[in-house]
This record gives structure tokens, C-alpha cells and sequence, in this order.
């Protein structure tokens, strides 16, 4: 395999605007659209999820206690819970990683989520980037990364490439002496969340990250966690304020990951695949008129590419559809979008505005 040649930016955001994410296109003006920019699955919190949580609400008065969540997610991944640390979301443990780690020279594999290398630039890092080439199926390449690169960033399945990357793949960029972080934020959208790296205890300085708020739409509570060495997660902890999680998202995380979530959960990545090679086939008959899907996709969106991709988005919006500009990705410019899966009735009717968009901007 071929790749580009790592690009290096030192001390800027080289252009890009890391900071945007997919919740401004349905801000204000865009909270009538159909949502098709953010990840979280339609349809949730399930009934019993939110039932659990609102329970949880009579015990406001007491500080969070985080131990029984701790436990289920140490049980879930079949780990002692010295491995475990709970976050408010996955963002929060970028920012963890970020300031308390001890880095010289961090890596990040782009296109990818951009929120952690924000993190490390807002932390005094200068951050290197690995770009994946859309001619190589944004597929990772080991040999693309630094040898002296002492942190190492990648998503798997990644956003907003929905590439799924094999785990050994991903395994050649442990080095001893150096921090190995997976964002598995997608994995439990995966079937059989094969490619996983939760729960390995045999790859040094693996860290991997986990969020529930995409599966269960749980965005506007944030409960995630890392998983590591238990002296990485000391460390991370540390650097934690006291009580981070609330209660709220405690109870949400111990019933997220008992066997009756881990079986809706599965259940739902069939059905999101499903419904996912749907709107690729529906997006595929667009082909002659230059639109690309980026795949195999593996997570729960798209990437497209396409002539015109701006004037398209914007003409989705007057026909009352959101999707994702792809411009604030690192290796992605003015021409992608990333479109999430929703069922078959909603694609069916995007698809038909996406046909009206493309002849209202072709003239």
C-alpha cells in the first residue's frame, strides 16, 4: 500500500476548524431538519434506559458513587477494575490524555474525530498528522507513523471515514514507550464488534477509549470510559475533578453495558447495516453524476464525495435535510459530506432530495 507522506503542522490547526462538529448544522435555525449530520442513533434513549435514569434522580442529594458502574463496565470487557475509569463522554478523556500524560511527540491519524487533537493543541502540544489517502480507502498503513512518535491517535471504525481498520493493523503501532489510543467510540454500531481492542491486555500502552452516547443517545448526559493500565488510569484520574460523572450518567452506564443492552445493542448494528448498505446503494445510482462513497463503510454513516458538495448541502437544508460538511476533517476538503444512517424510510427520503438538490445545483 501507498500513502502520503506524514504532513507535519506545527502550532496551528492548519486551516482546518476542529472545533466544528456535526451538532451545528441542527443548531437554531436547523433544529426542524431531518438529522442526518450527528451520529447518535435515532430513536434513543429507549424507553427502559430513560426509566433508569429518572430513577436514578432521588439520589441527587448524595455525591456520585462511580464503584458499581466501574464494576459492570470492568465486567462487560472481562478486566479487573484498576483498568476502568469513567469519563463525562469520550471527549472528556482526550482532554485527560491531553494534559496528563507525559508526550514529546504526539501523532494523530486523519481523517478522524477532531476533538483530540484540539485537545492536545489547547494542552501546549504540537501535533503531527498522518493522512490517509481517499486512493488507499483511507485505510491505516503502520508504516506511515513516526517511529519516534511516543503518542499515537487513530478511531476504529473511524469518523468520518467508516472505516473499520483490522486490529492487527492497529496492534503494529504498539512500542514500548509508547501510549496506543483507540477510539472505539463506533465499535458496538460494528456487528460483532470484531476489529475490537477492549478488554486486551497483551498490547503495550494500549488505551482505548469507549462512549455510550452514540448507540444509546445519550449525548446530552456524556458518560464514556477509558480503558488502560491501571497505572495510566491513575494517572488520567488525577487529572480528573472530583466527582465527574453524575448520577444520572452512572446509572446510565451500569445499565448500558448489562446483557440486556449488549443484546439491543447488537441487535441494532444488524439493523444498522442493513439500513446503512441501503442508503450506499441508493447513493451509488448518483455515481454517474461524480458521487463517490468512500467504503466499505463500516460505522454508522457515510462519507461522500462530490462536485459541488457545498451547494448540495445547502440546498438539503431548504429541502429540509442536515448533513455533515467534511472540509473540517484533516485530509477532507470542500468537496465531502458525512451522512448518517437512518432507516429505510427516512434514506428513502433523502435520497429523494438528494436528487432534487443535485439537479437544483446543476442548473
Amino acid at each position: 500500500m501507498t500513502g502520503m507522506p506524514m504532513h507535519t503542522e506545527e502550532g496551528s490547526r492548519g486551516g482546518h476548524d476542529l472545533r466544528h462538529h456535526g451538532d451545528a448544522e441542527v443548531r437554531d435555525d436547523g433544529s426542524a431538519l431531518v438529522d442526518l449530520a450527528v451520529n447518535v442513533r435515532a430513536g434513543t434513549p429507549p424507553v427502559w434506559l430513560r426509566e433508569r435514569i429518572a430513577g436514578s434522580l432521588d439520589a441527587l442529594a448524595a455525591y456520585p458513587d462511580g464503584r458499581r458502574a466501574r464494576a459492570a463496565v470492568a465486567e462487560r470487557h472481562g478486566l479487573p477494575v484498576e483498568r476502568v475509569l469513567l469519563t463525562a463522554g469520550a471527549a472528556e478523556a482526550f482532554v485527560l490524555l491531553a494534559r496528563a500524560l507525559k508526550v514529546r511527540r504526539p501523532v494523530v491519524v486523519h481523517p478522524q474525530f477532531t476533538e483530540p487533537e484540539a485537545a492536545l493543541r489547547d494542552a501546549g502540544h504540537t501535533v503531527d498528522r498522518v493522512l490517509l489517502r481517499e486512493a488507499d480507502g483511507f485505510r491505516l498503513d503502520p508504516a506511515l507513523v513516526p517511529e519516534d512518535a511516543d503518542l499515537v491517535l487513530i478511531g476504529n471504525p473511524t469518523n468520518p471515514t467508516s472505516v473499520l481498520h483490522p486490529a492487527e493493523a492497529i496492534v503494529r503501532l504498539a512500542r514500548p514507550g509508547r501510549t496506543l489510543v483507540v477510539d472505539e467510540a463506533f465499535m458496538d454500531a460494528v456487528p460483532g464488534e470484531r476489529e475490537a481492542l477492549a478488554g486486551r491486555t497483551d498490547v503495550p500502552g494500549l488505551v482505548v477509549l469507549r462512549s455510550l452516547t452514540k448507540t444509546w443517545g445519550l449525548a446530552g448526559l456524556r458518560i464514556g470510559y477509558v480503558l488502560a493500565a491501571p497505572e495510566v488510569v491513575a494517572e488520567l484520574a488525577r487529572a480528573q475533578p472530583l466527582w465527574p460523572v453524575s448520577t444520572p450518567a452512572l446509572a446510565a452506564a451500569e445499565a448500558c453495558v448489562a446483557p440486556r443492552a449488549l443484546a439491543e445493542a447488537a441487535h441494532a448494528a444488524h439493523r444498522i447495516a442493513a439500513d446503512r448498505a441501503h442508503l450506499v446503494a441508493g447513493l451509488e445510482e448518483f455515481a454517474p453524476e461524480g458521487v463517490r462513497v468512500a467504503g466499505p463503510a463500516e460505522g454508522p454513516f457515510v462519507l461522500v464525495r462530490m462536485r459541488g458538495a457545498a451547494d448540495a448541502r445547502r440546498q438539503l437544508r431548504t429541502l429540509g435535510f442536515a448533513v455533515r460538511r467534511g472540509d473540517t476533517f484533516p485530509g477532507l476538503d470542500e468537496e465531502w459530506v458525512r451522512i448518517a444512517v437512518r432507516d429505510r424510510g427516512v434514506v428513502n427520503r433523502f435520497l429523494q432530495a438528494f436528487d432534487q438538490a443535485l439537479v437544483l445545483i446543476r442548473g
